[in-house]
């Protein structure tokens, strides 16, 4: 196998077209599901701190009527595995200041994701740190889960918005380095 083979292997040959020509659509799509989750770590700290509701009540919009999905470790490491993905996929489309922020992004999920995979196995082995009466992440140590997911979510999303704006409107020698349309046109 050759250099060459891995640079255009099956997987970057699948991916290519989520920088290329599908990268505006599919930064559309990813920027939905972080917002969708996002909003739920918002109304979860509204109905705390504006309706004052117990901790255990605030699930989210959708944790009212599905109140699994608040405590279940999977749902929680699944989402923040396909952040983490996405992140990952899409990055190969940013260029110049842009890729900076994006990569910001990915560095902070990173660890994000390696905080719900601790708290995963727990769940699994009931082996809970510093003798917490549940599975707890190590900056949860300090800060209350609630407050941390949200917190974790904005650092998340804050440069990736950042990465968009600057990937949307590019330098003159960022433009000529896209492989995508997501540049905005300058209308006279």
């Amino acid at each position: 196998m050759t250099v060459s083979d891995v640079r255009t292997g099956p997987l970057r040959r699948a991916v290519a077209p989520l920088n290329a020509r599908w990268h505006r659509i599919s930064l559309r799509v990813f920027m939905v599901i972080v917002l969708a989750h996002w909003a739920e770590h918002i109304v979860q700290a509204v109905q705390i701190y504006v309706l004052a509701w117990p901790i255990p009540e605030a699930r989210g919009l959708l944790g009212v009527p599905f109140p699994w999905l608040v405590t279940s470790e999977w749902l929680h490491y699944g989402y923040a595995l396909i952040m983490l993905t996405g992140l990952i996929l899409l990055l190969p489309g940013f260029g110049g200041r842009s890729r900076f922020w994006w990569q910001m992004s990915l560095l902070i999920q990173v660890w994000h994701h390696f905080e719900h995979l601790l708290l995963l196995v727990q769940t699994f082995s009931g082996a809970y740190i510093g003798g917490a009466a549940a599975p707890t992440s190590l900056v949860q140590l300090v800060i209350p889960r609630v407050e941390l997911h949200l917190l974790y979510n904005t650092l998340v999303f804050i440069p990736m918005v950042v990465a968009m704006v600057r990937h949307t409107w590019p330098t003159e020698r960022e433009l000529e380095e896209m492989d995508c349309d997501c540049a905005v046109e300058e209308r006279a």
